[in-house]
């Protein structure tokens, strides 16, 4: 063999071990990837199906119960659109409350949100943009809806 061919050789066994690496890679981070949605696109249907995304919103006032094992709760979010049901099982962050913007890791499950993580806003001043957008075009839609309805 040729000393041109041993290193046509050696150049493509670098390139397939490269793109292999990069297959590699690019597998664990799709199957690690959480979309975030809101709750009026996981309602159209827009929510991945047998994967886990975030839904992000404000929870509902008044929507929140505890389960008597003290772990378990359920509550609303919505992006003041539409509105789904979480339940969660585990510890809340101390700053999660009502009427506060939230966002849950989870799949959905017979008509409910199933989280498996729950994170709230760190402070009153600080919302994630996806959120703070979505939760401003639910306000508008449900402006409009109210502006035409005589």
């Amino acid at each position: 063999m040729k000393t041109r061919h041993k290193r046509m050789a050696l150049i493509l066994v670098g390139l397939a071990g490269l793109a292999a690496a990069a297959g590699l890679v690019l597998n664990a981070l799709n199957s690690n990837l959480a979309l975030y949605i809101s709750p009026s696109d996981v309602l159209a249907g827009n929510a991945p199906k047998d994967q886990t995304f975030r839904l992000g919103g404000v929870v509902v006032e008044g929507s929140m119960e505890r389960q008597d094992d003290g772990l378990t709760v359920h509550f609303n979010v919505t992006d003041n659109h539409k509105t789904i049901p979480v339940a969660f099982t585990g510890i809340l962050p101390d700053l999660f409350q009502e009427g506060q913007g939230v966002v849950a890791q989870g799949r959905m499950s017979d008509g409910m949100f199933k989280a498996t993580e729950v994170l709230a806003k760190h402070d009153e001043n600080y919302m994630p943009p996806q959120v703070a957008d979505m939760l401003e075009k639910g306000e508008q839609a449900k402006q409009s809806a109210a502006g035409a309805t005589p």
